[in-house]
């Protein structure tokens, strides 16, 4: 039996659970390990330096990982290994906090979780293929975030009343959800030629193209740098911010992170649905835009506004960030490789670099927060977009071509474009 032959509608609910119940999975844990960890003892630059840890480690298996979800016709084996590694990374952050055992754990669970990305990217391709991939896509991503709203609310909510450990159950819980809901998705649902940018237009074979074609596309080379610089910045503004208003005793910590998520997913809902009208309407340049000067913006009022009252227009603006992103990035990855068959490859290489700075991040942060003080750390963070910010803008014009592609289905179900990628 084949993809076509299956119903998407049996396969597309377990897929809207899955990136519900993986948010939480994903993300639980990390913003709430700062001040767990704060709360036994650690400095901000050690607990930076963990984080970082694990950051690098994930960020060196996201290319590979993206290769080998290409290749596999096993894709949910992917999400289901993330989901068994958090549930005992969870366990071995509760029964210690030593150094090298929360390092060695955060570090394990970021290389399974490395293919989790273009894992769930893939599959989504594979069941709409190009013509759907961004109209679904920001269906994910609008559950993906409600899903990290309900679990860091819950997690604030058990936090309080039970502690720090029910967080890191919470997390555990999610994590067999996740895999609850993987299993759920019909194998056959899963066309693998659609799910790396093969699909065929004609009765020919196409063959996948070297790996090389990564580096000799110019839009995603210029993409890759300018999500660097912005994740560079953007990475640690969360988890220190919390640091920052817990440290000045401001609010209770575990009610307090859990608020600045809620409201920076919430935002994330709402901008993933406007993210994806605006790039059937305009193109996904304008989007990935407005994405990157949202950030310097953050930067300042997070500097101007460091109290609990500051997590509101901070967390909204990042939202707006990463909300926009969350939907473009994936969505132009597709777009920028189709035809290739390295979708899942081209995913994982931007979030390998993303990684680099997004690993950076914290261990920068905690660092500058420890000699120079929140402050000028949260204007320094945010000064990085604003590199982003030129890149985006100097090369429009090699960029809009590829953001503003249309796929078009015919009346014979094949999928052409119309506009090229440069």
């Amino acid at each position: 039996m084949t993809a076509q032959n299956v119903n998407r509608g049996d396969a597309l609910l377990p897929l809207l659970s899955l990136n519900f119940f993986m948010a939480d999975m994903q993300a639980g844990i990390g913003p709430f390990l700062g001040v767990f960890l704060l709360a036994h003892g650690w400095h901000s630059g050690w607990i930076g330096t963990v984080m970082t840890a694990g950051g690098v480690a994930g960020m060196l298996m996201t290319t590979p990982a993206g290769a080998l979800i290409d290749a596999t016709r096993s894709k949910k084996l992917f999400v289901i290994i993330p989901g068994i590694c958090t549930v005992i990374a969870s366990g071995i952050v509760l029964l210690s906090q030593q150094f090298w055992l929360v390092a060695a754990s955060q570090v394990a669970t970021a290389i399974a979780g490395a293919a989790i990305g273009p894992a769930v990217a893939g599959i989504t391709l594979g069941i709409v293929r190009q013509v759907g991939f961004n109209r679904q896509n920001g269906r994910n991503q609008a559950f993906n975030h409600a899903g990290n709203m309900v679990g860091a609310g819950l997690s604030g909510f058990v936090g309080w009343v039970y502690g720090f450990t029910a967080v890191f159950w919470l997390a555990a819980l999610f994590g067999v959800l996740s895999i609850v809901s993987v299993l759920m998705i019909p194998s056959a649902s899963i066309d693998d030629d659609a799910a790396r940018g093969l699909e065929r237009e004609s009765a020919d074979d196409r063959r996948a193209s070297g790996l090389q074609v990564l580096v000799e596309s110019k839009p995603l080379l210029i993409l890759a740098a300018t999500l660097l610089f912005f994740h560079l910045g953007n990475a640690a503004m969360l988890p220190l911010y919390g640091l920052a208003v817990v440290a000045d005793k401001q609010a209770d910590p575990a009610s307090f992170v859990a608020t600045t998520i809620v409201i920076a997913q919430g935002t994330m809902i709402l901008t993933s649905l406007v993210a994806m009208r605006m790039a059937e309407k305009e193109g996904y340049w304008l989007v990935l835009l407005v994405s990157f000067i949202a950030l310097p913006i953050r930067g300042i009022i997070a500097a101007w506004l460091l109290n609990r009252w500051g997590v509101y227009p901070v967390q909204m603006l990042d939202g707006v960030g990463a909300g926009l992103q969350s939907v473009a990035v994936p969505g132009l990855v597709a777009r920028i490789l189709d035809g290739t068959g390295r979708i899942n490859a081209g995913q994982g290489a931007v979030m390998t670099v993303q990684g680099i700075g997004a690993s950076l991040s914290p261990a920068i942060g905690g660092w500058i927060a420890q000699e120079l003080g929140y402050g000028p750390m949260f204007l320094i963070l945010g000064g990085f977009a604003a590199v982003s910010v030129a890149l985006w803008s100097i090369f429009a014009p090699l960029l809009k071509p590829a953001c503003a592609s249309r796929l078009q289905c015919g009346s014979d179900g094949t999928v052409s474009r119309a506009a090229g990628v440069a």
